[in-house]
């Protein structure tokens, strides 16, 4: 056997051995910093991502872990830190406290569409509506989804738009799209 029959194989293994782990993050996005792997639950994603620390301590606060743990598929509208940061400037701290429970999953719940709506799915069906489409929240009232110049914009009930950030954050029990404001119900 010659030394090159015997270096090929090893070369591919060796090859193949360090070229398998990236493949296989090729699904992993980052979001806050942290990987996100399509293989966990929302919640165990969230909980490592530093842009959503206030999102998750408001699910925590709501009751809400079981439920965004579940099998879903569940269509998540993410915001972060800053989104949070935009509101009024107790609007947190109260909506975090125990008597406030039910505002805050009302307004918790209106970010979560019942299905896995990656962003093509938005664009297609907006695009096929004329250009927005309009989806029911877990908390019964409508989200507005509008596809402009290869962007998605999301409208609440009031009006107050929040734009989609990182899109197609895929989890074992649907997907986040990571949002830039806090969309809030009538």
């Amino acid at each position: 056997m010659s030394f090159h029959r015997f270096l090929r194989p090893a070369a591919l293994g060796l090859a193949l051995a360090v070229a398998l782990p990236f493949a296989a993050d090729a699904a992993v996005k980052y979001v806050g910093g942290a990987p996100m792997y399509p293989s966990k639950t929302i919640v165990e994603n969230a909980v490592n991502s530093k842009d959503h620390t206030t999102l998750v301590a408001a699910v925590k606060a709501a009751g809400l872990v079981d439920t965004l743990s579940g099998a879903g598929p569940f269509t998540v509208f993410a915001p972060t830190n800053a989104a949070f940061a935009k509101l009024p400037r107790d609007t947190v701290p109260t909506l975090l406290k125990p008597e406030n429970k039910a505002g805050l999953t009302k307004v918790l719940t209106y970010h979560v569409v019942a299905g896995k709506y990656s962003a093509e799915d938005l664009m297609t069906k907006a695009k096929a509506m004329g250009g927005s489409v309009t989806l029911k929240t877990v908390q019964g009232e409508p989200l507005t989804i509008t596809a402009r110049k290869g962007h998605l914009m999301v409208t609440d009930a009031s009006g107050d738009k929040a734009k989609i950030t990182v899109s197609d954050v895929d989890q074992s029990n649907g997907v986040i799209h990571v949002v830039d404001t806090v969309l809030l119900p009538k």
